[in-house]
């Protein structure tokens, strides 16, 4: 069951326009949504969530009016927001059976089989009897999971899951997501590249509100194939390097910066054509570049970039 986007579009009363005529198909199964901080998807996942309002535009689930019929959504829905909190001194085990009471599983019998088993599924059954203060990071958002999946929802938000986790919690957070199963839609908000080439089958990129690239991860690294040159420059030329070619990452390795450019050719003598990333796609959509060396098509946000990026070198 598709969840289709069409239109949608928020803008908060401090003026800030935080979603821009978003339009998406979420299949089911894993979905990536990629973008930096204050992208916007925050606010996409809130209004999915039923927690505000959209100005305009639409979200359908099947037959489900997400934007208009709260109470229908609700009752299929899984939220883990970015900021989970949860009572310190109360124990997992008290605080999911409380939970899956509010949800609906009033047979004590029933609720007791549903939270046992999701106790199990987190691998947080041994430590149920925990006050949940002295629970770790990764064991907080396994337990935000547990309580996401009461009820068998159709619709299943993680915003900003895996951030601050250390990479043995991260793993192990990834492998508790990808158990959920293809039968339901499952939104992961990141901003970290990682999460969603691991997980997702299926991705869209958005930033400043508006979504600039969607598809199959895989299919829109090839797109950058032959179009990826890296070369090292010292730390002082890095500012002229930028100015001189259209770079859209650079990292630290030993004691130089390894710039990406992306061009159809070989910027320049010091370059050398490396095999494309996730990464690499994401910067590339990011600073505007994707769709001028892809020959994929450009959203608004994307165009007025290059045209700026092609005045200013002009």
């Amino acid at each position: 069951m598709n969840l289709i986007i069409r239109g949608l579009s928020k803008t908060y009363p401090n003026g800030v326009q935080a979603l821009k005529n978003v339009t998406l198909t979420i299949p089911n199964g894993m979905f990536g949504l990629l973008g930096p901080n204050g992208a916007g998807k925050s606010s996409l996942m809130r209004t999915l969530a039923t927690l505000q309002d959209a100005d305009s535009g639409t979200a359908q689930m099947g037959t489900l009016d997400v934007l208009n019929d709260k109470d229908g959504v609700r009752r299929q829905l899984g939220y883990l927001p970015q900021d989970f909190g949860v009572y310190p001194k109360v124990s997992a085990w008290d605080l999911l059976n409380h939970l899956a009471e509010l949800k609906g599983l009033n047979k004590k019998a029933e609720r007791h089989d549903v939270v046992v088993g999701l106790l199990q599924q987190t691998n947080l059954f041994n430590v149920r009897f925990k006050a949940l203060g002295g629970f770790s990071g990764g064991m907080r958002q396994r337990f935000g999971i547990a309580q996401a999946l009461l009820g068998n929802p159709k619709l299943i938000i993680v915003d900003e899951p895996t951030a601050g986790l250390d990479p043995e919690e991260r793993v192990r957070f990834h492998n508790l997501l990808a158990d959920i199963g293809e039968e339901v839609v499952v939104i992961l908000s990141t901003h970290i590249v990682s999460d969603v080439s691991d997980l997702c089958p299926n991705m869209a990129i958005i930033n400043k509100g508006e979504v600039l690239l969607t598809g199959q991860p895989d299919e829109l690294t090839k797109r950058l194939n032959g179009r990826i040159w890296a070369a090292s420059v010292a730390r002082d030329e890095l500012a002229a390097a930028k100015q001189k070619y259209p770079v859209i990452s650079t990292r630290l390795m030993a004691g130089k910066t390894l710039i990406h450019v992306v061009a159809n050719s070989a910027p320049g003598v010091a370059f050398e054509p490396v095999k494309p990333t996730l990464e690499d796609t994401y910067f590339a959509a990011i600073g505007g570049h994707f769709g001028v060396f892809s020959g994929a098509p450009m959203s608004n946000a994307v165009a007025d970039a290059t045209a700026a990026a092609n005045a200013m070198s002009a």
